[in-house]
């Protein structure tokens, strides 16, 4: 394993060579991969979303209880998300799908900057702000329709049929994973025979088990993140440094590898 706070060559090297032979590589990616584009993750010190707002107000019985809460709560958050462009590290992964190295990513983010950088294969496993659901109906609206006004005014989302409170299509807490989206990120882990992790501290489940799903099935990891995680001394390659540095200079180092 090749360990350590910054993006050696060798690791870059190592890392490389593991994607230049595999068979069927995906990509897992948490927060990190989305804070150099400017939107916060949810649990580092002093920027965290959480180090200032109960968690409780994005669960889905806080949600019921008090929606105008939840709103409040995530107006400033999509506000960022429709101002953040896609970062290097999005860009990167994007370049590697499309070269055939990876056959898609499997993200915890809802930000949907993965498939506005380019990648065609993403499974969103926590949701995505793209659509919202009626709560009286059940119909389903994309979320251009109304995000505009929501966020200049604050005013709660609702149905133009019935009235019913706008839900965005994201997972919130007590609420469970869309099931066909995390069967098909499952049978990817299992499929695997080298998993990427891009900046997810592996912290929350059933993401965090993906790692073990493709250990048990023989992948390999690479494992770029700031902080370490509980899976690193399993990995082929850990590197603890910034996405957006690492992944260009990973595709810069496996395509000037090519035909050697």
């Amino acid at each position: 394993m090749s360990n350590g706070n910054s993006s050696d060559a060798r690791s870059l090297e190592k890392a490389a060579l593991l994607l230049r032979n595999a068979r069927y590589a995906i990509a897992l990616t948490g927060a990190g991969i989305s804070t150099p584009s400017g939107i916060p993750d949810f649990r580092s010190a002093n920027s965290g979303l959480w180090e200032s707002t109960d968690p409780r107000v994005a669960s889905i019985l806080g949600f019921r209880r008090n929606p105008q809460a939840f709103f409040e709560w995530i107006r400033p958050l999509a506000r960022l998300m429709r101002e953040a462009d896609v970062n290097p590290a999005h860009l990167a992964l994007a370049r590697l799908e499309q070269r055939g190295v990876l056959k898609g990513v499997i993200t915890q983010n809802i930000d949907m900057l993965h498939t506005r950088a380019g990648s065609q294969t993403v499974y969103e496993i926590h949701g995505s702000i793209r659509r919202a659901t009626c709560l009286k109906c059940y119909k389903t609206y994309p979320v251009e329709a109304f995000l505009e006004r929501f966020i200049e005014t604050g005013e709660i989302p609702r149905c133009p049929e019935d009235g019913g409170i706008l839900k965005p299509d994201v997972i919130l807490f007590g609420e469970q994973l869309p099931l066909k989206v995390l069967q098909a990120a499952q049978r990817a882990a299992r499929e695997c025979d080298v998993m990427l992790v891009a900046g997810s501290s592996l912290a929350v489940a059933p993401a965090s088990e993906l790692p073990l799903i493709a250990l048990a099935h023989g992948a390999k990891l690479i494992i770029v993140n700031y902080e370490a995680t509980y899976i690193d001394e399993q990995a082929q390659v850990v590197i603890h440094d910034d996405v957006a540095h690492v992944l260009p200079r990973l595709v810069e180092v496996l395509e000037s590898g090519e035909g050697k």
